[in-house]
């Protein structure tokens, strides 16, 4: 027992820092390509760290399968270095030993993966297509910047001004153009200021000074009409965005089960595979880690970083095939786990007559 403690914690001590490690650049990198929308007036800057978390949520079942991966490898890579793996033996404890310490923090974090994937993933997708939706209508017109044409809403909406001393102050020589159902509306004014308080109540509210309104009917029929006003409120944004598209990313797992489009199929099956791959990687980490006598530590390091992303390209391009239509659903994604099992099952007798008798001779 305290062999296999140890053991575990030298597994769980590198992975959780990795996990951390990657974590603060999947979130450094997301909240970058974030902040280009905000500072547009695309995104307001409270959703920020809504939108980075969910995506953050959606990437753990990617990212804690490669943290275990390496953890095994550093992990498993140090010991052999330090001649603990040696030592072990040794003293007479069997091989199976690590192996199995190996499959019981794998086992544990499959199963974590498998919640996230199969209920957190959809959940997760579903409130971005929420937001998503909401940004298509909405607009922060106090971030907005002078001499920029701000199209939203599908291209029904565009807003422009001229001149801006600063960010929330009044906005000079304003267009806007807003698209209805049956005839376009063209609104000038001399100064545009938005409304404090707008954004608390849901409604983002400008008030334009000297305001001309142009309603042109697109039927060809209606009148146009043509108002003169010296204060005007103005809403930007329209009520609600238009309907959402399906998405199979986004549709509960139990909606997905009697499913027989290629999409829900491929979606399906990768959820369903996540904790497989994620049992398998960390597995895949005890053949990548045995080092031949006097070779770094880290001498195998590249190569196994490498042979994760093969995996992960293979994987994520067979889901794409499946939803396609270009492989069918048996044997769907499911090969390319098993093509890792395989591998597995044949190079894993290598490593253990290893740990059995020691370093190989150089």
């Amino acid at each position: 027992m305290i062999i296999g403690r140890y053991l575990i914690r030298e597994i769980t001590a590198p992975f959780v820092r990795v996990l951390l490690i990657l974590i603060v650049l999947f979130a450094t990198y997301s909240t970058a390509d974030l902040l280009s929308d905000a500072a547009s007036g695309l995104l307001s800057a409270s959703s920020i760290a809504e939108l980075v978390g969910l995506k953050l949520l959606i990437s753990l079942e990617v990212l804690i399968p490669i943290a275990l991966y390496i953890a095994v490898v550093l992990a498993l890579g140090r010991m052999n270095g330090d001649s603990e793996v040696t030592a072990m033996l040794a003293l007479t404890i069997p091989p199976w030993k690590i192996f199995g310490s190996i499959v019981n923090v794998s086992v544990m974090l499959a199963l974590a993966v498998g919640v996230l994937s199969f209920f957190g993933r959809p959940w997760a997708y579903a409130r971005l297509h929420e937001m998503a939706g909401y940004a298509a209508v909405t607009l922060h017109t106090d971030a907005m910047e002078p001499d920029t044409f701000y199209v939203g809403q599908h291209g029904q909406r565009v807003i422009f001004f001229a001149r801006r001393d600063s960010p929330g102050a009044p906005a000079q020589d304003v267009f806007v153009q807003i698209r209805h159902e049956d005839y376009t509306q063209i609104i000038s004014a001399r100064l545009a200021n938005p409304l404090q308080g707008g954004w608390q109540s849901g409604v983002s509210q400008v008030h334009l000074l000297d305001a001309h309104v142009y309603d042109i009917a697109r039927d060809g029929k209606t009148t146009d009409q043509v108002v003169d006003a010296g204060d005007l409120i103005l809403n930007p944004n329209t009520d609600r965005g238009p309907g959402a598209d399906y998405s199979a990313v986004a549709t509960p797992s139990r909606k997905l089960l009697g499913s027989t489009g290629p999409a829900d199929i491929a979606e399906l099956q990768w959820r369903l595979s996540t904790p497989v791959s994620t049992i398998l990687l960390g597995l895949l980490g005890i053949p990548m880690s045995v080092s031949r006598p006097r070779q770094s530590r880290y001498a195998r390091f590249g190569t196994a970083i490498l042979a994760y992303f093969a995996y992960y390209l293979l994987f994520t391009s067979a889901r794409t095939w499946v939803q396609h239509g270009v492989v069918p659903s048996v044997p769907g994604i499911w090969w390319v786990p098993g093509l890792l099992a395989l591998f597995l099952l044949s190079t894993l007798v290598k490593p253990l007559i290893a740990l059995m008798h020691g370093p190989r001779p150089a």
